[in-house]
């Protein structure tokens, strides 16, 4: 297998950096999710190919969780073999993170946000990836039944011990993100970041006021599923293609489909050919042009996908 060295220009590509609200870190604004195509179920070679043109176009920020693969915990495996093989020289330039909060392992531990889970989770995480510490650990969702103050102790007690630089929240309610807020800063470990579903489809971030709260406060926003798992490109606007995601039907369901959904983005779409561009660059850019957004997580099935996701990054650069 050949040696991978980094593109030395790399960070004159084009790439832009955001402050993560008022921290010392900048995030790319474009970062690359793990969520799908990283799994023990996908070539490791494209994955690796991918990662490799992310990095030499400037993304340093790799987002995963502990159940991304498919199976549970393979896409963390896939970045340690990464890491192995790769990225090692390249650490200290990376911003890795992980999360914990949804179904992992079976029995009453493995789920939600205990410090028993979270704490298990994440020592299970960074022997997947093969690294000392994550730069970002999340609380992956908002847990009803337990105490709040034992989720969040739970997460300073992690930058404590040095397992993770910063701490994040992902779909918290707004109350509760205001209760993590302060908790947090009263222990010296502020919250870094909200981590939440933002796209011209699903604007329920600003809508509940989320990002409002995130910007007056000083903390960053990196939206997820910013095309709407595909339903924000031309992949849809003539039926659903037999390959596509929607057709396997796991996360992007036939029926999700509507004819109103369907003219929606037919609008769009004409919109963006009206603005000179693509209905996922137009989509891509609108976030990012968002008061209070600091990045976009998205996923890349090929070099090809991820390099016109990137052309966004230009329809924003100040």
């Amino acid at each position: 297998m050949d040696q991978y060295f980094a593109d030395k220009s790399r960070y004159d590509n084009g790439m832009v950096y955001e402050r993560c609200g008022r921290s010392g870190v900048l995030l790319p604004k474009v970062s690359l999710g793990f969520w799908h195509n990283f799994g023990s179920v996908d070539p490791y070679e494209r994955s690796r190919e991918i990662t490799h043109y992310a990095f030499d176009h400037g993304i340093t920020h790799f987002d995963l969780a502990n159940n991304y693969g498919p199976v549970y915990g393979s896409a963390e495996e896939t970045l340690g073999r990464l890491m192995d093989q790769d990225f090692r020289p390249y650490r200290d330039e990376l911003f890795i993170s992980s999360k914990a909060g949804y179904d992992m392992w079976p029995g009453p531990y493995g789920n939600w946000g205990s410090r028993k889970y979270l704490t298990a989770s994440l020592d299970q995480s960074l022997k997947r990836m093969r690294i000392d510490y994550v730069d970002l650990f999340y609380s992956h969702r908002y847990d009803p039944a337990t105490p709040l103050e034992e989720t969040l102790q739970a997460l300073v007690d992690i930058v404590r011990q040095g397992k993770a630089l910063y701490v994040g929240i992902s779909r918290w309610p707004l109350e509760a993100t205001k209760f993590a807020y302060q908790y947090l800063k009263e222990r010296d470990v502020p919250l870094l970041i909200y981590q939440g579903r933002l796209n011209l489809l699903d604007r329920e971030p600003q809508e509940e006021g989320i990002l409002d709260f995130c910007t007056e406060k000083g903390i960053g926003f990196i939206s997820f599923s910013p095309l709407a798992q595909g339903l924000l490109t031309d992949r849809y606007l003539n039926g659903i293609p037999e390959d596509s995601r929607m057709s396997k039907g796991q996360f992007l369901k036939k029926e999700m489909l509507t004819p109103e959904l369907l003219a929606c983005l037919k609008r769009y779409n004409e919109e963006a050919t009206s603005r000179g561009e693509t209905l996922a660059e137009m989509a891509l850019a609108w976030i990012l042009h968002q008061q209070g957004v600091t990045s976009v997580l998205v996923g890349a099935s090929s070099t090809a996908q991820l390099e016109k996701n990137l052309r966004c990054v230009l329809k924003v650069k100040k």
